[in-house]
């Protein structure tokens, strides 16, 4: 068994921070990508940002400058952070993991956490 987890999250000002960090536990025998992604009302979910194992990281154009994705491998963790917020960043905010289990690669995603900016 195998679960991603969110924390974090709530309710903000525009121009504020917040951050979100994401778990990964259970049988886990190895973790490649890793990432944030966003769904607002209405809209698809989308891409915010990437790390990999190695610690690359990729943003989606929105975000880069405010948001910095970080992970640290020996928890199975990645974080968030986000400043400078503005209303249009308001989503739910899905965790998503490429786990290695039975010899194959296989996608997780957490159930999200809420992410409101007020204006």
């Amino acid at each position: 068994q195998v679960q991603v987890q969110e924390s974090g999250g709530g309710l903000v000002q525009a121009g504020g921070s917040l951050s979100v960090s994401c778990v990964a536990s259970g049988k886990i025998f190895s973790i490649n990508d890793m990432g944030w992604y966003r769904q607002a009302p209405g809209k698809q979910r989308e891409l915010v940002a990437t790390i990999t194992k190695a610690g690359s990281t990729t943003y989606v154009d929105s975000v880069k400058g405010r948001f910095t994705i970080s992970r640290d491998n020996d928890k199975n963790t990645i974080y968030l952070q986000m400043n400078s917020l503005k209303p249009e960043d308001t989503a739910v905010y899905y965790c998503h993991a490429e786990i290695l289990r039975a010899l194959k690669w296989r996608d997780y995603w957490g159930q999200g956490t809420q992410v409101t900016v007020s204006s």
